[in-house]
């Protein structure tokens, strides 16, 4: 599992529990406080992770690393703030494709920003990405 494939099936498998979880955490109460709850355990968690790793070595920490860590976490914040809105006010089995429409822009902002190649492939999966949410949610 120590591959970036594991990784990325583990966030896949969490994310899945992230939208089930969220919308019944979100049935009782204000969805930027339950946005509040869950970046506070979050907060603890990774705190923990990192302690137990012994990892708080900041030498590599530059203004430029913490500028776009920052801008980062504002954009994750602003999305979670959303997503749990939306779980809200939305069915998660629809709102969780639209969500995941990420996928295809996080392509198209790699390319745009970061000069990553867009292959034939990619363009085919980022394309069905997109008619698959759109199937989802129509």
């Amino acid at each position: 599992m120590n591959t970036w494939q594991g990784y990325a099936l583990g966030s896949a498998f969490f994310a899945a529990l992230t939208a089930i979880l969220g919308k019944l955490g979100v049935a009782t109460i204000n969805s930027h406080l339950a946005t509040f709850v869950r970046t506070v355990v979050i907060l603890i968690m990774t705190g923990a992770v990192v302690t137990y790793q012994r990892k708080w070595d900041s030498s590599g920490l530059s203004s430029q690393t913490l500028t776009f860590l920052v801008l980062s976490g504002l954009a994750t914040g602003l999305s979670w703030l959303c997503y749990y809105r939306a779980l809200q006010l939305g069915n998660a089995s629809q709102v969780a494709p639209v969500d995941k429409l990420s996928v295809a822009l996080s392509v198209l902002l790699a390319v745009v920003f970061l000069g990553e190649k867009l292959t034939l492939k990619t363009g085919l999966g980022v394309l069905l990405i997109l008619l698959g949410s759109l199937v989802m949610v129509l």
